[in-house]
């Protein structure tokens, strides 16, 4: 896929430059499968999605998580009663709106999210340490242009690749559908 400003800067990328990014890209699945392997035997992966995604946007209503994961609301509503039944997950009315129910973390399930993320954090630094100082530093930069250059997901959709990276702002719930 060749965009306008990959012609202005010099051409195509190179297949090594390719193959670096593919490589890359699975060290971090692995980093990933690995995070939720240590939570596995607690959750599935669809309501780990679930939790991470009202953990990185705060409260929100059944239609908002359907509407974000991409579902059937019927799906994230079972999903959602295991989740609660579980302890991870605490669902109450709608103070203004009675027809919604809102979906909060309970600290087992912000506990359970933020163990997934520490797992990550440790993986990624244990990378990193592994590499010499000076190729870290212009790894930052390197890896913000891509993120930019990928569209760079706004911090409140970065529940969809599972990455949290710092606590939602608490507020109302989001989502204008009833559910």
């Amino acid at each position: 896929m060749t965009s306008a400003r990959s012609t202005a800067d010099g051409g195509r990328p190179s297949a090594e430059q390719i193959d670096a990014v593919m490589l890359t890209a699975r060290v971090l699945v692995g980093v990933t499968a690995r995070s939720f392997a240590a939570i596995e035997d607690r959750v599935t992966l669809p309501q780990l999605r679930v939790l991470v995604m009202i953990a990185s946007r705060g409260p929100l209503n059944l239609g908002a998580v359907a509407e974000g994961l991409g579902v059937h609301p019927s799906n994230v509503t079972r999903a959602c009663d295991r989740l609660v039944a579980a302890g991870l997950l605490h669902r109450s009315d709608d103070p203004a709106d009675r027809r919604n129910l809102v979906l909060e973390l309970t600290d087992s399930g912000r506990a359970l999210v933020d163990t997934v993320n520490q797992h990550r954090r440790e993986a990624i630094e244990g990378v990193l340490e592994q590499m010499p100082a000076h190729r870290r530093r212009s790894l930052v930069p390197a890896l913000l242009a891509f993120a930019r250059a990928a569209g760079e997901l706004p911090e409140s959709n970065a529940w969809s690749l599972g990455w949290t990276t710092e606590q939602p702002v608490r507020g109302t719930p989001t989502g204008g559908t009833a559910a």
